[in-house]
């Protein structure tokens, strides 16, 4: 229980936006790179002022060794008389620095200092005087004064001859002399956070910029329903980043969304459209059955089983039609397509008594689905044996041409009206000359378009009323390397005429006319 309240607390305050969050963590960041930085920087500064300090103490005592060395005053020329006359000489010769200071000591009692302003008061200080002022050897070290910090050395004095012990201390006052590191310090601690605030602020605009598809995204989401899924992203033409390659997956999600929507009415539509007639048959010879008469309950059984067999050829169709919106409609892979013309030659004789006539077979080895493109073709060739009379000439073919892999099927009969090549390959579309046919649906040229879409191509009609017409799948040429193997050859079962172009998902792939 306390792990939720805890939990609900944590969700309460932590900011749901994610521009809040990101505009959070890029001051956050900057806040802590600005104290790191300023914290170095300021200890820099503070070793490069002790160095200094160091340094000038250490000069400070050469210059007084060096001073008072030859025991001659150089203020006079002649020679020290007492311990005091070396510490006033000394004090008087050298300068103090700011922050600096002089003292001198004889028998541990304070006696000089220099005349330099400094904030140090060490001549009133006891402690220090005790400290410094009877050192036996030279010595160096720290002291906390009352006016902060301070650096200190003292270097004993004794003349030949003298009784006296003096002994002279340079000091600096450290954390005077360090106040300019603080200043510099607090001066980046200002600057940084100015800095960061307008980071923050030009964070925000940046954010808002690049989050902008995020919220296109989300909107886009909501105003996605069960009836209209017509909603997308916009999305700026050019290569894009990260977030405009999300809004155009997006996008592309939604039109196979939609695609598989619109594809699952399309097949209720057409099957509630379609089955509608051969049931209402179906139901009316049952309802004037006479079960007394054996002659009407065979003939009615008999015309049952055919409007149940074409129903279930229009299901399967119709079944064939949605699956070829899926990725997995084709199977492709390399196939010797002369050898697969000469295939789908042999089974199409079995549909019908025709001058069956090869014109042409390209040489070629290219990807496809042998098993779709025969399909195909057997459809095409099934139609055309339903617009001839026996022995009349239908001929079949394939050619690469400018790129295109072509099979064709031509037939002798009727030929396609101008008027109703508009709709011929439309579901459940027909020509006028296969309007009196009653055993096909309508979808086996719908099914050819749909199996030229899946391979990137389409369907062609060149067609001369009276004359005959010829229908074409036309696909985009992917040949075959040259290194490929020699044994690449059509994969398509031999089945009987009927099934010939069908697979295990699709056993009844004959379809309507045109």
């Amino acid at each position: 229980m306390r792990t939720e309240r805890s939990s609900r607390g944590r969700r309460r305050w932590w900011p749901r936006a994610a521009r809040t969050r990101i505009i959070g963590w890029v001051l956050l960041l900057v806040l802590l790179s600005l104290a790191v930085v300023t914290f170095l920087t300021w200890r820099l500064l503070v070793a490069e002022t002790d160095e200094r300090m160091a340094a000038s103490l250490r000069a400070e005592v050469a210059e007084f060794r060096q001073l008072v060395g030859n025991g001659v005053d150089p203020t006079t020329g002649q020679a020290f008389a007492s311990v005091p006359d070396v510490l006033r000489a000394a004090l008087s010769y050298n300068q103090a620095r700011p922050n600096e200071q002089f003292l001198g000591y004889v028998d541990g009692a304070y006696r000089f200092q220099s005349r330099a302003e400094t904030p140090l008061r060490l001549a009133e200080d006891p402690a220090f005087t005790a400290l410094v002022g009877a050192v036996p050897d030279s010595t160096s070290g720290t002291y906390a004064a009352a006016e902060g910090q301070v650096l200190w050395v003292a270097v004993p004095v004794r003349l030949a001859g003298s009784p006296e012990q003096g002994v002279v201390v340079v000091a600096f006052a450290a954390d005077a002399e360090r106040q300019a590191a603080d200043e510099t310090a607090r001066l980046m601690l200002a600057v940084g956070a100015l800095t960061s605030l307008a980071a923050a602020a030009g964070a925000w605009v940046v954010a808002g910029r690049i989050l902008r598809p995020v919220r296109d995204v989300a909107a886009t989401a909501q105003g996605i329903t069960e009836t209209d899924l017509s909603g997308r992203i916009d999305v700026a033409e050019g290569p894009g980043d990260e977030l405009a390659d999300l809004a155009r997956s997006v996008n592309a999600m939604l039109d196979r969304v939609e695609n598989g929507v619109a594809a699952q009415r399309r097949f209720v539509d057409d099957a509630g459209h379609e089955l509608r007639t051969p049931i209402t048959i179906v139901r009316g010879h049952l309802e004037v059955l006479d079960p007394t008469d054996a002659d009407d309950v065979r003939g009615t059984v008999a015309l049952v089983d055919d409007e149940l067999e074409r129903m279930n050829r229009i299901v399967g169709d119709l079944l064939l039609l949605a699956k070829a919106e899926q990725p997995a409609f084709l199977r492709p892979h390399p196939v010797d397509v002369a050898a697969l013309t000469a295939e789908v030659a042999r089974k199409v004789r079995r549909l019908g008594d025709r001058d069956w006539v090869v014109e042409s077979a390209a040489e070629v080895d290219a990807v496809l689905d042998p098993q779709r493109v025969t399909q195909a073709v057997v459809a095409l060739a099934d139609n055309a044996v339903h617009v001839t009379g026996p022995g009349d000439r239908i001929g079949l073919g394939s050619r690469l041409v400018d790129g295109e892999l072509r099979f064709w099927v031509a037939d002798t009969g009727p030929g396609v009206a101008e008027a109703d090549r508009a709709h011929v390959f439309e579901r459940f579309g027909r020509g006028s000359a296969g309007r009196g046919r009653r055993e096909g649906a309508g979808l086996g040229l719908a099914i050819v378009a749909a199996i030229a879409a899946a391979h990137g191509g389409r369907v062609a009609l060149d067609s001369v009323p009276g004359r005959g017409a010829t229908f074409a799948l036309v696909l985009p040429a992917h040949p075959v390397p040259g290194d490929a193997p020699d044994d690449v050859l059509t994969d398509t079962p031999d089945a009987t005429v009927d099934d010939a172009s069908a697979t295990a998902e699709d056993p009844h792939p004959r379809g309507g006319t045109p």
